[in-house]
């Protein structure tokens, strides 16, 4: 045996042994690809033959003698549903046709029909290439496959620009979908079917989102946005348990944010940091990640303390809440005073699980004297909840407003805690039957994902996002849409539209962690109309398990199965 094949054996060994895990497998990639062929063929316009082709399987590898082919002569152009949001990009093959030229194809990647049949190029049009490029022009090899794109889409548009005066042989059009490869540890299922479509349509929407890092959405903005992370982070814990990549994006922010500016430039996102944090340690009692926060959660806490003039909350600047309630000051002014109280009293238990007597102490004072100035309501929803969840304002009275205002009132990321409000006062029943009109609606309108905003109103006479809109009806992707997110630069799969899948398992499958760690939980169901729900619910400990269903005399039988090391608690 010679000595290359000895330096070769010696190098594959150390591969296999680097390879191989506790259980002698090799780890499992953090993310997996999976190509996608359209569901559907919905517009093919122009010199196009046998476009249904495209609807056939792939077997991944070209040839010299494909007789089942499409056929494109210049100015066609094809229109491809894949049948649900994904995050990645489109893979185009070409076979043997009369050109060997490369093919040029101008490619349109779109959330909705309207956007992806939308150049940027238009004018007056609100179709955009930020943050992720999804018009663009490439070239195809001939005889050969190209890969391209990095963005959210459900919808591709594909025109061929330039063949050489010859015909384009297309062996097919596949979408690339790239996911963290993660299991589904928590499930809900119930009575009510839409309320399960919710469910899952809000963990798939976080899933997506959870590329290298925690991003707000997949066209856009597909940055770590600390408030949207809020619901965010309640969804991951709730479907997918503990993950780095949530530690990792708390990490970034505040590794780009000295302890006195504020996260993302806004100044309840680091109120929201401080509130994420608490939730973290009560869900998984990482004492070692707490004491990691340390010097900086000290620090940012002193900042925020800094901020309050007397009894009230006195932000200088980076003053947001929601967008719709962005010109309205007394509505943001009551969500930052209820904040920073829930933040500083959040920040206060912290302290004293890591020992700092003197700052817990300093957090109570400073919340105590805050509680003693509650702001107007000024009959708003947003306000209404948040000074609700807080302890500032009583629960029924907080609730009247938010049942009278109704789904109108609601938005894709306050909506969660307009939930949360109405299950503070015993309202389950009708905070399911608010979340199957609003978040319901936008299935109705063909949503596989949660969108950045939801204006209920727009839907009365809104067509569905995965047809062409008729004449007369309203286009709500081109046509809705306000502040940032104006037209087709509206993002529909955005993570803080996710809360409903968090409330569903905490409140109608009644799963609470009440120590840190969840060595020690509350199971209460709350079924309100349903005759039954069951599911699972990941802890450090391993996944809780419960059935619920209705007695005839109105109470709940339970069957519950609990991981070794967890005690359940009344």
């Amino acid at each position: 045996m010679n000595q290359l094949h000895l330096t070769f054996c010696a190098a594959l060994g150390l591969l296999l042994c680097a390879c191989e895990g506790p259980a002698g497998e090799c780890p499992q990639p953090e993310f997996v690809t999976e190509y996608l062929t359209p569901v559907r063929v919905m517009q093919a316009i122009g010199p196009v033959e046998d476009v249904q082709y495209l609807l056939q399987p792939y077997e991944g590898q070209v040839s010299t003698s494909e007789d089942e082919v499409v056929m494109l002569h210049e100015g066609a152009s094809i229109l491809l549903d894949f049948g649900k949001e994904i995050q990645g990009g489109i893979q185009i093959v070409r076979t043997i046709d009369g050109s060997h030229q490369a093919a040029r194809f101008r490619l349109c990647l779109g959330e909705s029909v309207t956007e992806a049949l939308s150049r940027v190029d238009a004018p007056g049009t609100t179709a955009t290439n930020d943050h992720s490029a999804r018009d663009v022009e490439i070239s195809v090899p001939w005889l050969g496959s190209m890969e391209y794109g990095n963005s959210g889409f459900r919808f591709v548009r594909l025109d061929l620009l330039d063949a050489d005066g010859e015909a384009v042989g297309l062996v097919t059009v596949r979408a690339i979908s790239r996911l963290r490869n993660i299991p589904y540890l928590g499930s809900f299922r119930c009575s009510d079917e839409r309320l399960n479509q919710i469910w899952q349509t809000g963990a798939y929407t976080v899933h997506l989102c959870m590329q290298d890092y925690l991003w707000d959405g997949v066209k856009r903005d597909r940055l770590v946005w600390m408030g949207d992370m809020h619901p965010e982070v309640m969804t991951a814990n709730t479907v997918f348990g503990n993950q780095a990549v949530i530690r990792k994006s708390l990490d970034y922010v505040r590794d780009n944010t000295p302890a006195n500016d504020w996260m993302n430039g806004i100044c309840s996102y680091s109120l929201w940091w401080i509130i994420i944090q608490h939730h973290l340690y009560q869900w998984y009692g990482d004492q070692a990640y707490l004491q990691e926060q340390y010097i900086y959660l000290a620090a940012l806490l002193n900042h925020v303390m800094e901020q309050m003039n007397g009894t009230r909350e006195a932000f200088p600047e980076g003053r947001f809440i929601d967008w719709p309630s962005n010109d309205q000051p007394a509505v943001i002014h009551a969500g930052l005073q209820a904040l920073s109280v829930r933040a500083l009293e959040a920040g206060a238990e912290m302290a004293g699980w890591l020992g700092d007597s003197a700052l817990k102490e300093k957090c109570l004072s400073v919340s105590r004297e805050l509680r003693q100035y509650v702001p107007d309501m000024v009959g708003n929803s947003q306000a209404a909840a948040l000074l609700s969840l807080s302890g500032m304002v009583g629960v029924a009275e907080a609730s009247a407003i938010i049942l009278q205002n109704g789904p109108e009132a609601f938005t894709s990321f306050m909506g969660y805690y307009l939930l949360e409000a109405l299950a503070r006062s015993g309202h389950y029943a009708e905070a399911m039957q608010l979340m199957s009109e609003y978040w319901g609606r936008m299935l109705d309108l063909g949503a596989t994902t949660f969108w950045e905003d939801f204006n209920y109103r727009d839907a009365k006479n809104a067509a569905r996002i995965d047809e062409v809109v008729p004449e007369g009806r309203f286009d709500i992707h081109a046509d809705g849409g306000a502040w940032c997110y104006v037209g087709l630069r509206h993002s529909f799969c955005h993570g803080w539209a996710s809360g409903p899948t968090a409330w569903l398992s905490a409140h109608v499958l009644g799963i609470e962690p009440v120590d840190p760690g969840c060595k020690t939980v509350r199971i209460t169901p709350h079924l309100g109309q349903l005759e039954w729900a069951e599911g699972t619910f990941p802890t450090p400990y391993g996944v809780i398990e419960v059935s619920h269903s209705l007695r005839s005399d109105g109470s709940i039988r339970s069957k519950v199965k609990l991981p070794k090391g967890i005690k359940q608690v009344k």
